[in-house]
């Protein structure tokens, strides 16, 4: 047997060898650089939330996982260890949805808990002062480099273009998830202190447990510290506050699941036809089905949060009151993100003089700063800032003369024209773009109808209808007492029996239309 070498073929093997290896190095360099971009995208945000997805309350491993483990734990271990049990979980539950927030976070909690903690310990005017100023701007200075850095460089980008300058380029920063209520929560911390309402904590563990308990993390409500303070220590672990917490979670889950994400899917279809594919049915819709879908969304989100808060022996304040019944704008924001709104009157509207102003234009300049920052407050960018002067330009005209004219007419006239205004606001909170959302406007009075453009679905019209009869229910006495019986009434033993099976059946619904869902986050989690 003899065997033959061929020269060419040689060479041939060793060029596709070399050629093999060249393209596994150039598909891995492919590879690297795709990783690298996913990378970026986990980094940084798209459309306002981090690639790394949030662990929503709404979603099968929450329901199916994560609270069954934390209330088993929180449980089962005696009751001088439960604190640390629901920081652990809170931890965990952060690290999910924003991993590389988590450093910043603790970090920044440290340093609040030692400066309020000095704060306590000095009578010093011009100290405290100082202390509490520290505190205050170290959070805002996270809260406007997180949230605020990159809307200021792109307007000082565009007016450098204006000038004839060329644009600026930066790496964007991501938006981490519940940075506004995180910073909102640390400062009613300092500033409590500040003014003697409570007792700056003497643990850190107790601090951080307050700020990140993962109930409120990530949308609220915003919970003042002397509201909470007394019940990080001590509080009741009862069989009553579980069914209770159980049922608040599942009316909410209810309100998120089975009306907001059902109302959404066609709020997003009608919304992606663009200006040019709408007409004004469909518009108004749209804008209709939104202004509910925003509603059961976030009072579905503060129902679950109050509803956890209450299993584990929290109580939590309430943050809606049937704010579409409202006879004025005022009003409504009485009802509306109630803790947001006593945040902004205590924190900004009285240091600002509040009511007790010289002069009317004072007052009013009041009430509009304060709405322009709370729009700046709902997202970095003008449309945002056109969505809280709106609300600010209705609250003083109702100074002005609105009150009156309404106290004179029907009441339901006042509420209806609370409803459109609040309607048409939505505009520019739905709407990126300040054009926009001037072409969406004029698309509502343009009285332009297309045929074919209106939603089909039979199921949509029937929770937008829903929808309604359960947002103005509480106008008529059966409905206040409907609304009585699920949020305050105090069960017998058998309501009981009958309530769990009633909520065990919505419970099972949510689930399984959370199977056929993709990742659905609430809304306020942009915020």
């Amino acid at each position: 047997m003899s065997c033959r070498f061929d020269p060419g073929s040689g060479y041939k093997v060793k060029a596709g060898r070399q050629e093999g290896r060249k393209a596994g190095r150039q598909e891995g360099r492919k590879k690297k650089e795709k990783g690298k971009r996913l990378k970026e995208l986990g980094l940084f945000c798209l459309q306002g939330f981090c690639y790394f997805r949030p662990m929503v309350f709404s979603s099968i491993i929450f329901l199916l996982f994560f609270l069954p483990l934390f209330l088993a734990a929180y449980y089962l271990v005696p009751r001088n260890f439960r604190n640390a049990i629901i920081l652990i979980f809170s931890i965990l539950f952060l690290a999910w949805g924003a991993p590389d927030f988590l450093p910043f976070m603790l970090g920044s909690c440290l340093a609040n808990y030692y400066l309020v903690r000095f704060l306590g310990k000095t009578q010093q005017r011009n100290r405290r002062r100082l202390l509490v100023g520290l505190s205050v701007a170290l959070n805002l200075g996270l809260l406007f480099y997180f949230k605020y850095a990159n809307f200021f460089l792109e307007n000082v980008s565009m007016l450098r273009q204006l000038f004839g300058s060329p644009e600026l380029t930066w790496e964007r920063i991501a938006l981490p998830i519940g940075i506004s209520f995180f910073t909102f929560t640390s400062i009613t911390y300092a500033v409590d202190v500040y003014r003697g309402k409570h007792e700056a904590l003497t643990s850190p563990l107790d601090y951080l447990l307050y700020i990140m308990m993962f109930p409120h993390l990530l949308a609220g409500p915003i919970i003042r510290f002397e509201f909470i303070a007394n019940q990080i220590r001590q509080r009741e672990d009862t069989w009553s506050n579980i069914l209770y917490g159980f049922y608040r979670f599942i009316l909410g889950l209810s309100k998120k699941v089975l009306i907001a994400d059902v109302l959404a899917i066609e709020v997003d279809r009608i919304m992606g036809l663009g200006m040019p594919g709408l007409d004004t049915a469909s518009a108004w819709i749209a804008i209709l089905a939104y202004t509910f879908q925003l509603y059961f969304d976030f009072s579905g989100y503060s129902d679950m949060a109050i509803g956890l808060a209450r299993m584990i022996g929290f109580r939590f304040p309430e943050n809606f009151d049937n704010p579409y019944i409202s006879g004025s704008v005022t009003e409504f924001w009485r009802r509306w993100h109630i803790t947001f709104s006593n945040f902004m009157r205590n924190y900004v509207y009285y240091p600002l003089g509040g009511n007790r102003v010289k002069t009317k234009r004072r007052l009013y300049f009041n009430l509009w700063f304060v709405f322009l920052i709370s729009g700046l407050w709902h997202g970095a960018s003008w449309n945002f800032v056109l969505y809280g002067a709106f609300h600010g330009f209705f609250m003083i005209l109702e100074r002005l003369f609105l009150t009156k004219l309404y106290s004179r007419i029907w009441k339901y006239i006042p509420i209806a024209c609370t409803f459109l205004v609040i309607v048409l606001s939505r505009v520019f909170f739905r709407i990126e773009g300040l054009s926009d959302a001037a072409g969406f406007l004029k698309t509502l009075f343009s009285f332009d109808f297309k045929s074919g453009l209106l939603p089909v679905n039979p199921h949509f019209y029937t929770i937008l209808i829903v929808a309604i009869l359960f947002s103005f229910i509480t106008l008529s006495k059966y409905g206040l007492k409907l609304q009585a019986f699920f949020y305050e009434r105090v069960y017998t033993h058998h309501e009981h029996t009958a309530i769990t099976g009633l909520y065990a059946v919505l419970l099972v619904l949510c689930i399984a239309s959370l199977t056929g869902q993709g990742f659905s986050p609430f809304i306020y989690f942009r915020f």
